[in-house]
């Protein structure tokens, strides 16, 4: 099946089977930021991108359901020199350790962030249920939201 979606920014045609899940393209595209850790069950959020905005499990989308929609992935966010303020405030919380959620993680949170840059902990709470995280326990991952949001609101307060 072909269909064009605009993938980081940039229209891709796309040619997969009809009952192939965005997982897949998207890794067999070269996006390594994806991740899966549930076996395609939807139930870990490392697969998480965003889709017009909206946080959604890569591993159980269609593939064809993206067709002519904004998908975001990790690797639209930033790069290693120049990391996104998000990217950065989970680096300086501590909030990466064995790096695996941090995708999804951030994405959710980015999502959130666009929202409101004065979250609530049930806001915080709420927008990262879908997102598990086998190292951390979340404290440092709320710690880099809560900085992150701050960040963007000094960022704002500034004009930049």
């Amino acid at each position: 099946m072909k269909f064009t979606t605009t993938i980081n920014g940039l229209a891709r045609e796309i040619d997969c089977d009809p009952g192939a899940n965005l997982y897949d393209v998207l890794r067999a595209l070269g996006l390594k930021g994806v991740k899966q850790g549930c076996d395609n069950e939807g139930t870990c959020g490392a697969c998480t991108v965003l889709i017009d905005g909206v946080p959604t499990l890569a591993c159980i989308t269609p593939a064809p359901k993206v067709a002519g929609h904004e998908v975001t992935t990790i690797e639209a966010l930033g790069t290693p020199d120049k990391p996104h303020l998000i990217q950065r405030e989970f680096v300086d919380a501590g909030a990466i350790q064995c790096g695996f959620c941090s995708p999804g993680m951030i994405l959710s949170t980015k999502a959130l962030l666009d929202r409101t840059t004065s979250p609530s902990q049930a806001e915080i709470a709420e927008a990262l249920s879908g997102n598990l995280c086998r190292c951390t326990g979340y404290v440092k991952i709320f710690d880099a939201v809560k900085n992150a949001a701050a960040a963007m609101r000094k960022e704002a307060s500034d004009g930049k």
